[in-house]
């Protein structure tokens, strides 16, 4: 039993706990509507678009997340944009500011004239060097993110499932899809600060599709993705202690085949219960 507590007894373990669990509940809540929306390729995008907001905030010797954050709101601004004035598949724009983004971060890391930036840092997360500012920013996002999911279930579901019965409603589902891109956003930069853009998928991605695997119903699948995130930031903790690992790629990777394992056996019940293979989970 000492093995599975005592690391957490550590200060800079317990905050990295909390601090992953938090975001573990955020990216839960969100990404149950980017697995449902296939907004995969908005978080990746997104994840990577960053970049110019951190090299900018490195290079000021201002906070990275806040940097992140203005690279994110400007790039959620931007799909909109284009995708609405262009006509371009949502795709197309979310490819065009990707690559605007990521470029435009490179030119400003290569024009800095040393490495401000830290890319491991950057790229792979530090969720062992999290400190309580960040915990305490954290905790505020996901506040913030759990309940604007609450309150824009209705519209998320309408838009999600039928946009045309959205609009004739009146939910404005061009509002409710710019505010879903801007949750993304808000999920992405707070995942960054624990697992680096390069590993955002294991928390934004993983638990919410492996619950969909498991459980029908919007909400059942965010309760249900939280306590797999949870169990998820938990594990890859404790391994990556022991076995000296990185941590942020140890929990990702505990993600991944936490969401391997349930979908073998899916696949063993389909073939035991063929009715299963055609229940909606939805």
């Amino acid at each position: 039993m000492a093995t599975l507590v005592d690391p957490f007894q550590i200060s800079f373990v317990s905050r990295a706990l909390l601090a992953g669990s938090l975001t573990a509940v955020l990216c839960a809540c969100i990404g149950t509507w980017v697995v449902l929306r296939g907004l995969a390729f908005f978080g990746d995008a997104m994840s990577h678009g960053m970049l110019p907001g951190v090299a900018v905030a490195s290079v000021l010797g201002t906070n990275l997340m806040l940097g992140a954050a203005v690279s994110a709101v400007v790039m959620s601004f931007g799909v909109v944009v284009v995708s609405g004035v262009s006509g371009l598949s949502r795709d197309v724009s979310i490819g065009l500011q990707f690559i605007v983004m990521l470029s435009l971060g490179v030119v400003i890391v290569s024009h800095s004239g040393s490495f401000a930036v830290d890319l491991t840092s950057f790229l792979f997360g530090d969720v062992l060097g999290v400190g309580a500012v960040d915990v305490a920013v954290i905790a505020a996002a996901t506040a913030a993110g759990v309940v604007a999911c609450l309150v824009l279930h209705r519209p998320f579901t309408a838009l999600t499932f039928d946009p045309r019965t959205a609009h004739t409603l009146g939910m404005r589902p061009k509002l409710a899809h710019a505010a879903m891109l801007l949750l993304v956003a808000l999920a992405t930069v707070v995942s960054f600060r624990v697992v680096g853009t390069l590993l955002v998928f294991g928390l934004l991605i993983g638990p919410p599709a492996t619950a969909v695997l498991l459980v029908r119903g919007i909400g059942r699948i965010m309760v249900v993705a939280s306590v797999l995130g949870v169990v998820q930031v938990y594990v890859g903790l404790l391994v990556s202690w022991y076995a000296e690992t990185a941590a942020g790629a140890t929990v990702t990777l505990v993600g991944g085949l936490i969401f391997l394992c349930v979908l073998a056996g899916r696949s063993v019940m389909c073939k035991v219960h063929p009715r299963i293979r055609n229940d909606n989970r939805f």
